[in-house]
């Protein structure tokens, strides 16, 4: 999720637990030999064995249409301390597909198959090569083609968003196509796309038959549906993370990264995370609306006090509405 769940992101929702691995956004690939700082710009965790501050592994993304510079720019990362490569064949954006990366490359499983068979050869065998692809582009058709393409270029694993390009983010999400790509090919398939409830995970199990899931925009809403969803598996009894707490994670968030943004930027972060929250905490929406104008570093810890006071209404949704690898 480009633009959203950065290192300090993955170390905070990591840290919450749930999670078994996380991966970056993407570094975007052209024709350049790119610098070892850009990969540990978008990856500090390089430096620290690839992991999350409480050792949750972090898998480096790429996204690029030349299969030439992919596995150049894949070995780098190599070197720089990437221990596993991810493939970015997914994004649905129009700067990225207009400029040859994402998923305007479904429009032809020979060149997916390709850039996986690159990469896959430019780096050690013992470092793992994932993709991440949609169901097509302009539809649903070529989800197989480009299913067997990943992993006949060599793919360990392969996530698969169940909309097409065009389908975008709008709901349903098909995952009856991810369970017929499981059943057809021979790597590990994971499932991705409208995850937001226990419910949802549920469905989604039964249908696809997967044993990996992937969340992006569901995990922001609900920091801790791995730990509710690992408590659902194992049967045992667990009490989701009330507002108040949610709240003191924000403001962990908002000290830790405070200081990296201009003063005109305080406080961008906590709200755009908020737009996310609101789907499964009311209070969210209300937070959002005290704070959305101010910029005041005193106003907005005087607004943040205020969230983390436990009250008897501080839960959020109840379990029938509970909006896991980290994207």
């Amino acid at each position: 999720m480009e633009g959203v769940i950065d290192h300090h992101v993955r170390a905070l929702l990591s840290s919450i637990g749930g999670l078994d691995v996380c991966v970056t956004e993407f570094v975007r690939v052209t024709h350049t030999r790119l610098p070892r700082r850009v990969f540990t710009r978008l990856c500090p965790e390089l430096d620290q064995g690839a992991e999350t501050p409480n050792g949750i592994p972090v898998k480096l993304q790429l996204l690029g249409g030349n299969p030439q510079a992919m596995a150049y720019n894949a070995a780098k990362a190599v070197e720089a301390g990437a221990k596993a490569i991810d493939l970015n064949f997914g994004c649905p954006a129009k700067t990225v597909n207009n400029s040859d990366g994402g998923a305007c490359l479904l429009q032809s499983p020979s060149r997916v198959e390709g850039i996986v068979a690159a990469v896959r050869n430019a780096v050690p065998a013992e470092i793992p090569v994932s993709a991440k692809i949609r169901l097509g582009f302009e539809d649903r058709s070529s989800y197989l083609d480009n299913a067997r393409a990943a992993e006949a270029g060599g793919a360990s694993e392969l996530a698969v968003h169940a909309r097409s390009k065009v389908d975008g983010y709008r709901p349903p999400a098909y995952w009856e196509y991810i369970g017929e790509i499981r059943e057809q090919v021979g790597i590990r398939v994971i499932a991705n796309g409208d995850l937001w409830t226990l419910e949802d995970f549920q469905r989604c199990r039964a249908v696809t038959g997967c044993d990996a899931f992937m969340f992006g925009r569901s995990l922001l809403a609900r920091p801790d549906i791995g730990l509710q969803i690992r408590a659902l598996c194992e049967n045992r009894d667990y009490t989701p993370l009330a507002w108040h707490q949610v709240a003191a994670l924000l403001y962990d968030y908002y000290t830790t990264t405070k200081d990296i943004y201009p003063a005109k930027y305080l406080g961008n972060r906590i709200k755009q995370w908020l737009a996310y929250l609101k789907l499964s905490y009311p209070q969210a929406k209300r937070f959002f609306e005290q704070i959305k104008r101010h910029r005041d570093p005193e106003l907005l810890e005087m607004a943040f006090a205020e969230q983390m006071i436990p009250t008897e209404n501080s839960t959020g949704a109840p379990p029938s509405s509970v909006g896991i690898e980290a994207a």
